[in-house]
């Protein structure tokens, strides 16, 4: 039997070995052919990248590499890192490691900027400070979702189908407020509203579209204008609150899904968007998508408040 000493210096002389003996290509992800980068591995016993992993599952809940189901894998929803793994590479390759790292941030950092190449999901008008529940099962948004999580952004661009181009020239931004994980990858996302924007140029990454955007703001006026302004705030108010309490059955229905007409803000200019309740009852009237786009798209609340107010009247002027 070895002494201590001996031990130690057998110890030694196999150390090095896990350097002499592992190859970069041995710590690379089969998916995308870099070093791994937050490994985890299945239960059938293959390791992946997580994000590479994520995004097979996106398409097909089997392993990519022998096919073997991962439903149960995936309804779990937690991915544990191969710690011994990440063990390795910091031991073997911690130059290599640190690369990888700053290669992710770097990613990470892109995916994060809010007025270019952001996100766009093409669907539905959504509008500021207004929730808008999406579900959301195509693989390319899923991708999409989960990078504005993982990047800390949390928020992406909402824009309805317009014919002859991929998405309208107006959107509304949306902030993911929680998601809640289906158990075969589907995903039910709760967001609501942010800014308005005017789309610049259009792209697309991994499957989805993108865009480069400026933010919209209403103009703001000042002195006599300011106060023929709140007179229409007022008046429009009123019609609002009048149309809310019509009584009739489909406002009834309206008010059960969409709740209580929003208070009215004492400031009307303090947003740059106008008030919310505004885009409240442009979310919740009978409106074409494209009107309702160009009241989006119009940076004078008080054109806005000229619409709502002719649209309210002509909708209290017909019988119950």
């Amino acid at each position: 039997p070895l002494d201590n000493k001996e031990e130690t210096a057998a110890a030694k002389c196999t150390q090095p070995c896990l350097g002499e003996s592992l190859s970069i290509s041995d710590l690379e992800c089969s998916l995308c052919i870099r070093m791994f980068f937050e490994p985890v591995t299945t239960p059938c016993g293959h390791t992946f990248c997580k994000e590479c992993l994520e995004r097979c599952l996106d398409h097909r809940p089997n392993c990519p590499l022998c096919k073997q189901s991962l439903r149960e894998y995936l309804k779990a929803g937690r991915y544990s890192p191969t710690v011994l793994l990440q063990d390795i590479m910091l031991a073997t390759f911690p130059t290599q490691l640190a690369e990888r790292r700053e290669l992710h941030q770097a990613e990470m950092a892109e995916l994060s900027n809010l007025t270019r190449n952001i996100p766009i999901f093409v669907c539905t008008m959504s509008f500021p400070g207004i929730p808008c529940p999406l579900h959301v099962f195509e693989p390319r948004y899923r991708l999409m979702v989960r990078r504005c999580q993982e990047s800390g952004s949390r928020r992406f661009g909402m824009c309805i189908y317009e014919n002859g181009k991929s998405f309208a020239d107006y959107g509304c931004m949306l902030e993911i407020r929680q998601v809640e994980l289906l158990a075969d990858g589907r995903s039910l996302v709760d967001t609501i509203g942010r800014q308005r924007f005017r789309v610049l140029s259009r792209g697309h990454r991994d499957g989805y579209h993108t865009a480069d955007i400026e933010y919209l703001e209403d103009k703001k006026v000042s002195g006599e204008e300011l106060q023929e302004l709140q007179c229409l705030h007022e008046s429009t108010y009123c019609l609002a609150q009048r149309f809310c309490e019509h009584g009739d059955l489909t406002s009834r229905h309206i008010l059960m899904q969409h709740g209580p007409l929003p208070e009215k803000e004492q400031d009307i200019q303090a947003s740059p968007d106008g008030p919310t309740w505004c885009w409240w009852l442009i979310s919740i009237l009978p409106l074409d998508p494209s009107y309702q786009l160009s009241l989006l798209s119009c940076t004078s609340l008080r054109a806005r408040l000229s619409q709502l107010q002719h649209i309210l009247t002509a909708l209290l002027q017909q019988p119950p």
